[in-house]
């Protein structure tokens, strides 16, 4: 289950001026969310579009099934309500009154169609031209007991987000729109917490390693995530992927 809050409980927080974690690979040019389904056929082109950028890693990529596509015959294996709820919370920051798949949110800015490579590649490139990418470091390391995240300095504030995704799921579709294929997904989201909040000054974040339960099957994400009137999600203004070689020891 996606779960999306914060936990004070698992959280130690520290203020870091000279960030020293190992850095899990080089900035990305930017976040991907692709919100899908295993029952709509217009969204295996967008799976391979987000399959091939996971591959490049030149962004960081991330899939989301809905679960509102369910009722046409096939329960999609990794949908959940709470991604369901980011993507409707995603319409309230772009003021859209309905909600579409396969949907690509671009560094929470902007919107385009999940399978045209194209767009997202061209809009991307734009938003790190204008000032619209990810504008503050975002540092992560790890070892066996520990996962430590350092926020840069910058503007304003933002929730700092720790996203745990599957690797990869090769799944057998038996009904509804796609009835007969299989296809093999990655990156699909199954656990969103907002473990921090940050206001600008550079910060250390130290959490359980734990909170990765399975370290074999699943990888994670740091979103540094500006919010909309508190509530929705809006602009990420920095980001990093957490992978086993961004270890500590």
């Amino acid at each position: 289950m996606v779960r999306s809050k914060i936990a004070p409980a698992l959280l130690l927080l520290s203020l870091a001026v000279c960030p020293t974690a190992t850095i899990a690979g080089d900035k990305p040019l930017g976040v991907v969310e692709l919100f899908t389904s295993q029952g709509c056929s217009s969204c295996p082109p967008a799976d391979a579009v987000l399959a091939d950028l996971a591959e490049e890693g030149d962004v960081i990529a991330l899939a989301y099934h809905v679960d509102y596509w369910n009722y046409l015959g096939w329960k999609d294996t990794l949908a959940s309500p709470e991604n369901t709820a980011r993507q409707k919370a995603y319409a309230t920051t772009f003021e859209r009154k309905s909600v579409y798949t396969p949907q690509a949110v671009l560094n929470g800015r902007d919107h385009v169609n999940g399978a045209s490579r194209g767009h997202i590649d061209t809009t991307l490139s734009a938003m790190e031209r204008d000032g619209r990418g990810l504008v503050v470091d975002v540092d992560v390391a790890h070892d066996d007991d520990t996962l430590v995240i350092d926020v840069g300095e910058g503007e304003g504030k933002a929730h700092v987000v720790l996203v745990v995704f599957d690797r990869e799921n090769t799944v057998p579709i038996e009904a509804g729109e796609n009835d007969g294929a299989s296809y093999t997904y990655v990156n699909s989201v199954r656990e969103l917490q907002i473990v921090g909040v940050w206001k600008g000054d550079a910060e250390r974040i130290t959490l359980p390693a734990m909170m990765i339960d399975d370290w074999v099957n699943r990888n994670g994400a740091i979103l540094l995530q500006r919010m909309v009137n508190g509530r929705a999600p809006g602009a990420i203004i920095g980001a990093a992927l957490i992978e086993p070689s961004a270890r500590t020891d």
